[in-house]
């Protein structure tokens, strides 16, 4: 897939409907899973990843032509791509499975996106996603994207400079070691970090227009892919409650304790 043949960027943001990040996360009596009746809203990440798409278009101005954001899940995943419409995109893609289908794995997602945009008649430039989902913390999808796909990528974004005339982007990521820079010739794959920006709230004039705003509904039969999974999920339960520590008045103590918890030192 090469990007676009005219100097106008095309940005595809996939964004997942996730638990809320003030939601105390419990599991399912089933302990198949964890309680999903409760608050759910934009992965934080993929928030973060739709803001910068906007920002990129009002640092480039026209030279972007199109933000589309994109999500593979239940009917109710819609909620989330309004909320994406509102803060700046123009369209959506809804990829809609059944409310009792499982979670698609990074794979299966991967896969999805690939089929997405080969489907795109005007090409995509750059895909900008969250690094991780805050249920799952996989961390895997946008490097198994940009496998499949034969892209550029750059992970864990700090920053982001895309420069359409020369077809390439500038991207400052965080490592261990403190801070490295890519150029990376587009098409590219992005995934952000907590600090490449902070996501706008959508104004109510926006969140009003995104009502009008085209969403395209695709099944994964129409696209070709089996989101079956490839792992199954044994038991989840809750880790264990942490018991209180108790103080001791010297070492003497310490050991006597140690030796009725029945731990015993040994020689080197």
């Amino acid at each position: 897939m090469r990007p676009s043949a005219v100097q106008l960027l095309n940005i595809l943001v996939p964004i997942k409907r996730a638990v809320d990040y003030a939601v105390k996360i419990r599991v399912n009596p089933e302990q198949t899973g964890i309680d999903l009746n409760v608050k759910h809203s934009m992965n934080p990440f993929d928030e973060i990843a739709v803001e910068e798409a906007v920002r990129i278009r009002e640092r480039l101005k026209d030279a972007v032509k199109s933000i589309k954001v994109v999500t593979i899940g239940p009917p109710k995943s819609a909620e989330t791509l309004r909320t994406a419409l509102a803060m700046g995109a123009d369209s959506a893609v809804h990829v809609e499975i059944p409310e009792s289908a499982p979670a698609p794995e990074p794979l299966g997602v991967a896969k999805t996106l690939k089929a997405l945009i080969e489907r795109q008649k005007e090409g995509v430039d750059v895909v900008i996603m969250g690094k991780q989902a805050i249920d799952d913390d996989a961390g895997q999808t946008g490097q198994m994207l940009a496998g499949l796909m034969g892209w550029s990528q750059a992970t864990f974004a700090s920053r982001v400079e895309v420069d359409p005339e020369q077809k390439v982007a500038n991207i400052t990521r965080e490592i261990d070691g403190g801070l490295e820079e890519l150029r990376c010739n587009l098409p590219v794959i992005i995934t952000t970090d907590l600090r490449l920006n902070e996501p706008r709230y959508a104004s109510l004039p926006n969140i009003m227009k995104a009502k009008k705003k085209p969403v395209e509904k695709l099944t994964v039969a129409e696209l070709g892919i089996d989101l079956t999974p490839r792992l199954e999920t044994i038991k989840v339960t809750e880790p264990l409650k942490r018991v209180g520590g108790g103080k001791v008045a010297n070492v003497d103590e310490l050991l006597a304790k140690l030796k009725e918890a029945g731990v015993t030192g040994k020689r080197a």
